[in-house]
């Protein structure tokens, strides 16, 4: 286990973001990624993803709520043993989450090996 505080793990999430490829980044479109402590629900989450894929948004006009990433600090950083680690799992679990904003779901993720 690890300990970070918040503005810490909230720079290694933003890190992440801003070293996804510019195409990719151009491509997000109404989409929220936000820190966490823990989800109240299920505590032992590591990020979530909630809201409409874009492959299956209709023409919304810029209406609808923006899709909402959560990405959950204190999980992530008990099940980590060094800094490194951290930043390693907090990289796969906010692309894993971003994945399902494009409309990628679980099962096609883990063929590509990010499960």
């Amino acid at each position: 286990m690890i300990s970070v505080g918040r503005q810490a793990f909230e720079q290694l999430v933003v890190q992440t973001l801003d070293d996804l490829p510019e195409p990719l980044a151009r491509q997000m479109d109404n989409v929220v990624v936000t820190v966490e402590d823990r989800n109240r629900f299920e505590p032992t989450l590591l990020g979530l993803h909630e809201g409409i894929p874009l492959t299956e948004r209709d023409d919304y006009g810029g209406l609808a709520l923006p899709d909402v990433v959560t990405i959950y600090r204190l999980p992530l950083c008990e099940m980590c043993r060094s800094l490194d680690h951290l930043r390693e799992q907090v990289h796969i679990t906010v692309i894993h989450e971003l994945a399902h904003h494009f409309g990628i779901d679980d099962e096609r993720l883990t063929e590509l090996g990010w499960d």
